[in-house]
């Protein structure tokens, strides 16, 4: 380049040379064989291609074949190789046969020959080649082992191959033949050792067996095979099994109940003899281990022969009714060999050595059942006694009751009222109420005494199914008293309560003084009301009673619903110019009941809505229900059908209301939190009126130009215009008011633990 200058600075012209050559690059070849594996008769065409063109090669010269196995003797011919283009030569090689075996062979290209430049090549070697004309046989026989001589049940086996040489072309699941069982794949990480699992037949016993190795595979230059043979191995897999697995009381109980009938029985003193027949004899049975024995003790059982054995066992004491059966456990015991057991079950047998005592004491309306004891609640003359044991299984035979007349005899169930000097006579014997024959009912002959204290008695003559007798008498301690029967007759005006368990009460003096309880059901009572000279109460699941004597005796009434029922009243219609006297019950989901018989029969009436519906009253020929969520519906047309009314409430209102009334032409409503509405239009619609109070109202009448509402912590309120505005009064009492109502000059108010 020009960047030099002379002395006075001038620059010097830049100039080129002539062409010149760089050629450093050594020649160097790779060979390639069309086959490497040489057996009997192969060769191959052997190919050495060089980078370039070369000069001076001669495969004579610059190609070695090495001897076989390191001796003289060369692995091969190589005929000369011959080239096109001088970059790409070949020739055949032959391999040196017979009886050549050599598996480590490589051609070596020396360093003689020269690139067409004169550049010196670069050595070079062949992959390796194998020589191979020898069977396999030739180096030994392939040896076939197993890792156990005997395969019991669950167990496996390592198969383990090992060929003189590596191999080919060997398939475990062609190569290998393997009686009764089978085998894994094999796999091997040198091709000589391989090995495989070999999982033996279940249910099987053959003493003699080996696994074959065919003549199918080669070596690794395809020269074939040699059979091979294992030892010998056995194949137990059978396992033993109770053929027979029996037992025999020997009183012969049987236990005769119900669900069980027919299935042996072990009761006080009895004893059994257990057989077990093995399939084949068997050994690490030890029967206290290998027998599981509910509510029995199993003596050690003994066998002559280890093929059959027998032991006796007794039940154990204060066991009640209890279904057993034996179980052999699965796998506690051996065969000879070493295989583990096959569990299995006996029949069912039944225990019973303790003595049944009773359970309860209950009372019964038919409907509801009362569990002794009886504190606190009203039992009607007509109900039934049932007593309950606490043995699942009773023998019906034995138990019995009085039915002739009242004297006591030997019964084992008795009731009286006078410390069994004599005895209430029943119907029939006492029933089973279900088929486990544990609870019986006494149905008795006549309805009971109003008012009086009875007992019940149970003697250890009752027993259950296999003769236990009760562990001792059963006396009932405190007995129960039916209700009271009020005789005297009304002296100016009747009251009537009803509440809890089926409770009415009354009073024949304007509220002054009140009868003793009486009851007809024992299911809840929420409402009563007055009409056509008859009373009528309503309660929990559509119960309802009448009474046309003064609330002195009651009979049942059959609604043909099941919700419960919370509110009643009466009305005298005029239809057609005709008076029908017609009693209305509301209730749960928008349920209401109706009958125009005096109560004896109810017809359902649709209300329309599926809120609950806690009061109903009659004015004006209307009937106005009212009930959750600030609900009401009225009917004109005798409660045959029903319309919503505007409750003046809002639509999402959660005030319920739970009473209503009617007075001075105007419907009243009370109910949560003080909440009063009231309607002047027949009940078409209501407007809101201010109580003065926040408690929960549950109950409201009218009289007197007066409306009075009642509810909780002893609130009354009550107002003199109409409803427009209230006033507290002082009820005396902090308990919560369930209802009021009017007559005779008189408001009565009954809540909660029977205040009135």
């Amino acid at each position: 380049i020009n960047s030099y200058t002379d002395l006075a600075g001038n620059n010097g012209p830049a100039e080129t040379t002539s062409n010149y050559e760089v050629e450093t690059l050594a020649p160097s070849g790779t060979f390639s064989f069309t086959d490497y594996l040489f057996q009997s008769g192969d060769t191959a065409t052997v190919t050495l291609t060089f980078l370039g063109a070369v000069v001076g090669f001669s495969s004579a010269d610059d190609i070695t074949v090495p001897p076989l196995d390191n001796g003289t003797t060369p692995s091969g011919t190589l005929a000369a190789m011959t080239s096109s283009d001088n970059i790409t030569w070949s020739s055949t090689f032959t391999p040196t046969f017979p009886n050549t075996q050599d598996w480590t062979n490589t051609l070596s290209l020396a360093t003689s020959y020269t690139d067409t430049v004169g550049n010196p090549g670069t050595a070079a070697t062949s992959p390796n080649y194998m020589v191979d004309d020898i069977d396999p046989s030739t180096n030994g026989v392939p040896i076939l082992t197993l890792s156990r001589s005997l395969l019991l049940y669950g167990q496996t086996a390592e198969l383990r191959v090992v060929f003189p040489e590596p191999v080919a072309s060997f398939s475990s699941d062609d190569d290998i033949t393997n009686p009764n069982g089978s085998l894994t794949s094999m796999a091997s990480s040198d091709n000589i050792t391989w090995t495989g699992t070999f999982t033996p037949t279940t249910n099987t016993e053959v003493a003699t067996n080996t696994i074959s190795l065919g003549n199918s595979w080669t070596d690794t230059v395809g020269n074939p095979g040699t059979v091979a043979t294992s030892a010998n191995y056995e194949v137990e897999t059978l396992r033993p099994t109770a053929s027979s697995f029996t037992f025999s009381v020997t009183q012969g109980t049987t236990y005769n109940g119900i669900p069980y009938s027919g299935t042996p029985g072990l009761k006080p003193g009895d004893n059994a003899t257990l057989t077990v027949v093995f399939s084949e004899p068997v050994v690490s049975f030890i029967s206290a281990d290998d027998i599981l024995n509910p509510k029995v003790v199993l003596d050690n059982m003994t066998s002559s022969d280890n093929i059959t054995w027998t032991g006796t066992f007794t039940p154990m004491d204060d066991t009640q009714l209890s279904r057993e059966r034996f179980t052999l456990s699965n796998n506690s015991y051996n065969d000879i060999k070493g295989n583990s057991g096959i569990g299995k079950y006996s029949l069912y047998y039944v225990v019973d050595t303790k003595g049944p005592s009773v359970l309860s004491l209950q009372f019964t309306d038919g409907s509801t059942e009362l569990t002794s004891p009886f504190t606190g609640r009203c039992l009607p003359v007509t109900g039934n006694i049932i007593v309950r044991f606490d043995s699942t299984y009773m023998e019906p035979s034995y138990i019995t009751t009085t039915t002739d007349d009242t004297t006591c005899r030997a019964e084992t169930i008795m009731v009286s009222s006078d410390n069994f000097s004599s005895c209430v006579r029943m119907s029939s014997e006492p029933t089973a109420s279900d088929n486990t024959n544990q609870t019986f009912i006494l149905n008795p002959y006549e309805n009971l005494s109003y008012d009086t204290t009875y007992k019940v008695r149970v003697t250890t003559g009752a027993k259950d199914v296999l003769g236990n007798p009760l562990s001792s008498q059963y006396d009932d301690s405190s007995g129960y008293k039916t209700s009271s029967y009020p005789s005297s007759s009304p002296i100016s005006g009747v009251f009537v309560g009803a509440g809890r368990y089926g409770k009415e009460v009354r009073s024949i003096d304007n509220g002054t003084s009140w009868d003793n309880e009486t009851c007809q059901i024992l299911t809840d009572l929420n409402g009563v009301t007055y009409g056509n000279d008859t009373f009528v109460a309503v309660g929990a699941s559509g119960k309802i009673v009448r009474s046309t004597d003064n609330a002195s005796s009651w009979n049942n009434s059959t609604s043909g619903i099941s919700s419960h029922l919370n509110g009643v009243t009466f009305g005298n219609n005029i239809v057609s110019s005709s008076t029908i006297s017609t009693f209305v019950a509301v209730g749960n989901s928008g349920s209401i009941v109706r009958s125009t018989n005096n109560g004896w029969n109810w017809n359902n009436s649709t209300s329309g809505i599926s809120s609950h519906l806690n009061g109903v009253t009659f004015g004006n020929n209307t009937f106005v229900a009212v009930g959750e969520r600030g609900k009401i519906v009225r009917s004109t047309n005798n409660g045959s059908n029903w319309n919503n009314a505007n409750s003046g409430l809002p639509a999402s209102s959660l005030y319920n209301l739970n009473g209503v009334t009617f007075g001075n032409n105007t419907f009243l409503a009370v109910g949560q939190s003080g909440k009063i509405v009231r309607s002047t239009d027949n009940g078409t619609s209501f407007d809101n009126s201010t109580s003065g109070t926040t408690r929960y109202l549950s109950g409201v009448t009218f009289g007197n130009n007066t409306f009075v509402a009642v509810g909780q912590s002893g609130k009354i309120v009550r107002s003199t215009d109409n409803g427009f505005t209230w006033n507290n009064s002082t009820s005396g009492t902090s308990s919560l008011l369930n209802g009021v109502t009017f007559g005779n000059n008189v408001f009565v108010a009954v809540g909660s633990s029977g205040v009135i």
